[in-house]
């Protein structure tokens, strides 16, 4: 197996802060975030309305055991002591840019990406784009700096149709206390073929990490954009709250992929969802890893005739953990097609859930879905469960789920024996196998990634 160390992401730096809020959630710490962007008038009242939904909606009543997440002790804001989007990484500081080094963000930037973003804590301080795109239009920048230099879209798309605040108490915590982020711009007939990156970083104890990603693919265009993130782990609770809205015009494509490594001491309580217009693609491909509580569940709303949604993910949950993913895809045209394929694999009493819904309301005729689950538990200890929840009011539709679960088979173990394979490289062998539909449509680094970060949990899998 690769030698891999938990260190990589653990590793806590000696950053210094200019400025931060304190603890726990308020109107003034609202307030406090908004006048520190110098944000304006109508940001801020969506912020104050988002707090006033937050304050109505209760916690939610399904998924992982949440109880131990106190949102009185985490702190919401925190400015790192760095130059804002700097274009150039020499200007970042030594103590942050040495973290982003370590993770392989600038080699991976001048090796296969079209642009990079980097945020640390509740700012980003890195930001760059190919000039050759920049030419042709395509807009990718810091969420801040988005809300400032281009009002009038963010106004028009920001938790409007996508994402309400109303959507669960999360969403509107979001609206409420959001801060970085990304913002992409692709115009009509633009192919952008080289990914774009952001990579986000929480370094601090007891923090809560809200970046929104709003991505605007126009009519005839195509986007991929790829999304990292990690933190370290400390002793007490963080929580990573973030939100992601993807607008895909007509005849358009559109892929996100993210590779999420949070720690055991992180509650990942993320939003995504897409709006997909006529004859366009939104695709979803996720790795879910480290986390002590994930919940997410990301949502594809098939707005137009002949519009098509595939989803892609694993969750891997160790000791201690209990890792909820899966997908939502509505289905509001005729014609439109979508697939759900969701990977799992658990150990040493770790516990992996998959949580999906598929509509397809009446006059969505002619619309096909296919939903796979797959699970693989490595022990008795262990948990896979699973809640599909299927609504469909259209005669004609063509629908098909598939799911399975089981333990590592004695079988195959025997098998890669006999042809010379120690038990540990036998298992290596059998989980890369399973979770190869995923790792395949990753961009090189990150399938790398996602392959050393799974060996990694799995050391010492067979006892």
């Amino acid at each position: 197996m690769v030698e891999l160390s938990r260190e990589l992401y653990d590793e806590v730096d000696d950053a210094k802060y200019k400025f931060k809020t304190d603890k726990g959630l308020s109107e003034k710490v609202v307030r406090q975030i908004s006048d520190y962007k110098d944000e304006p008038e109508w940001m801020l009242e969506k912020r104050l309305r988002a707090l006033e939904i937050y304050h109505e909606l209760d916690m939610p009543d399904f998924g992982p055991d949440i109880s131990d997440l106190s949102l009185e002790e985490i702190t919401y804001f925190m400015v790192p002591d760095a130059d804002k989007n700097s274009r150039d990484w020499e200007d970042v500081p030594d103590e942050i840019k040495e973290t982003f080094e370590r993770l392989g963000i600038p080699e991976a930037e001048k090796k296969s990406l079209a642009g990079a973003g980097a945020q640390y804590d509740s700012r980003a301080v890195y930001h760059d784009i190919r000039e050759d795109l920049e030419e042709k239009g395509v807009v990718f920048m810091d969420m801040d700096d988005a809300v400032q230099e281009y009002p009038e879209m963010v106004k028009e798309h920001f938790m409007t149709s996508c994402i309400s605040p109303r959507l669960h108490k999360f969403s509107a915590l979001h609206g409420a206390v959001w801060s970085g982020g990304t913002f992409i711009y692709v115009p009509e007939g633009v192919e952008v073929k080289q990914p774009l990156q952001a990579y986000f970083r929480m370094n601090s104890v007891s923090m809560g990490q809200f970046e929104h990603t709003l991505i605007i693919v126009d009519d005839n265009a195509e986007c991929h954009y790829i999304e990292g993130c990690s933190a370290p782990t400390f002793n007490k609770k963080s929580l990573h709250a973030g939100a992601v809205e993807v607008f895909v015009g007509e005849n358009s494509r559109m892929r996100y992929s993210s590779v999420e490594s949070w720690s055991k001491s992180t509650y990942n309580l993320n939003t995504k969802r897409a709006n997909v217009e006529a004859d366009s693609t939104m695709e979803w491909v996720s790795g879910n890893l480290h986390s002590g509580v994930t919940m997410l569940y990301p949502a594809s709303l098939l707005l137009g005739e002949n519009a098509r949604a595939e989803h892609l993910s694993i969750a891997f949950a160790g000791e201690g953990r209990h890792q909820e993913t899966g997908a939502k895809v509505y289905h509001l045209a005729p014609h439109t097609k979508s697939t759900i394929e969701s990977k799992s694999i658990s150990k040493d009493g770790g516990i992996v859930g998959y949580r999906g819904l598929v509509r397809i309301p009446e006059g969505s005729y002619g619309s096909k879905c296919s939903v796979l689950c797959d699970a693989m538990m490595f022990d008795n200890d262990s948990q896979s469960l699973t809640y599909p929840s299927i609504d469909v009011e259209e005669q004609d539709v063509d629908l098909v789920h598939e799911a399975s679960v089981g333990q590592i088979s004695e079988d195959q173990l025997f098998y890669l024996n006999s042809r010379g394979l120690d038990e540990e490289e036998a298992l290596s062998l059998i989980v890369s196998g399973f979770i190869e539909p995923l790792v395949k449509e990753l961009p090189l680094e990150y399938a790398v990634e996602m392959n050393n970060l799974i060996e990694m949990e799995m050391e010492g899998g067979l006892g």
